[in-house]
């Protein structure tokens, strides 16, 4: 991607589970830190997979990030200290007040780099994604590869003790390979009964 710009943007990395979304975005900060940016990682308070101050990905890459309770997103631009760049992973469990945020941020000039899955389970939109996206100027969508049939794959298919989820298990429950599979189109499965 190049980039010509004087103003600030909005770059989104969006995907399923598995998809590389945090691999892009930890590339895209090596990227930023080698052209002499500063940068600021945030990353929810929901999800402490990779430690309580970090965000990582399911190959073990990690970066240092600063927690935000995901209700209260405005903690980033309080928790800035001159940073240009502002990166911000896991933004599917963050409130719609993320949205205005990003915006406030691309609008004084800093890059917002947002990484998140743009769909929950049940392959419906995962609130903020959708509106980060028709923000953004910039969006990437990775896909996976579907565990059943080697197809690419756009979906996170959630799994209770092996099986499908059903769809009227909660949203957001915060997991790796234990609890969820990249599924194409065709292999992923709600449960309705």
């Amino acid at each position: 991607m190049q980039v010509i710009t004087n103003s600030g943007w909005v770059e989104v990395i969006t995907g399923c589970m598995f998809s590389g979304k945090t691999e892009e975005l930890l590339r895209r900060l090596r990227r930023a830190e080698i052209a002499g940016q500063s940068v600021a990682v945030f990353t929810p308070a929901l999800d402490d997979r990779y430690g309580e101050t970090a965000i990582g990905t399911h190959t073990g890459a990690t970066w240092k990030a600063t927690v935000v309770d995901e209700d209260h997103p405005q903690q980033i631009t309080t928790s800035l200290d001159g940073e240009t760049v502002v990166a911000i992973d896991e933004a599917n469990f963050f409130s719609t007040e993320l949205v205005p945020v990003c915006k406030r941020l691309a609008d004084t000039g800093h890059r917002v780099v947002i990484s998140g899955t743009d769909q929950t389970f049940r392959a419906e939109p995962f609130e903020p994604l959708s509106q980060l996206m028709a923000l953004a100027e910039y969006v990437d969508k990775l896909q996976a590869i579907c565990t059943q049939c080697g197809e690419p794959a756009s979906r996170n298919q959630r799994l209770i003790d092996g099986e499908p989820a059903h769809y009227d298990d909660p949203t957001i429950m915060v997991g790796a390979e234990e609890s969820y599979e990249a599924r194409c189109r065709n292999c992923h499965v709600i449960r309705s009964d």
